[in-house]
């Protein structure tokens, strides 16, 4: 009887654990990092408004979810760039930023400055609303 009673915690552990982490991905957060590295900072467009840096990794199936999404907010939006940044061969910039997991969204001005982050597949119109400002 104990075994069972192990098991219905163990499941109710990873319930909450499970649905915490779920709420918590596609939410802006607030930016991170002041200065990005030189890898990123020379993908920012000073054309545009705001940039989004994805990072990704090769093997990252919500990655190509994200690179959809994002892209097509970018052909869209007028003032709005997207750009898809892999790690997998760079993991210190991964580091530098603060990033564990892909896909991370930064959105950056023109400046290089980071403006916001998400983390996961970025939830539309949520990201939208969040830019909205930075897009003037």
């Amino acid at each position: 009887m104990t075994g069972v009673w192990v098991l219905i915690g163990t499941l109710a552990a990873v319930s909450v654990f499970g649905l915490a982490w779920r709420r918590s991905q596609g939410r802006v957060r607030a930016a991170k990092v002041s200065e990005l590295p030189p890898e990123l900072r020379e993908l920012v467009d000073p054309g545009s408004r705001v940039t989004l840096l994805q990072i990704s990794t090769t093997f990252c199936a919500p990655c190509r979810h994200t690179r959809i999404l994002l892209a097509d907010l970018a052909g869209k939006v007028d003032g709005l760039r997207h750009v898809d940044f892999d790690v997998t061969n760079h993991p210190e910039v991964a580091s530098s930023l603060g990033v564990l997991s892909t896909p991370t969204t930064l959105a950056v001005d023109s400046d290089g400055v980071e403006l916001m982050r998400v983390g996961g597949v970025p939830k539309r119109d949520v990201l939208l609303d969040a830019l909205r400002p930075h897009l003037g």
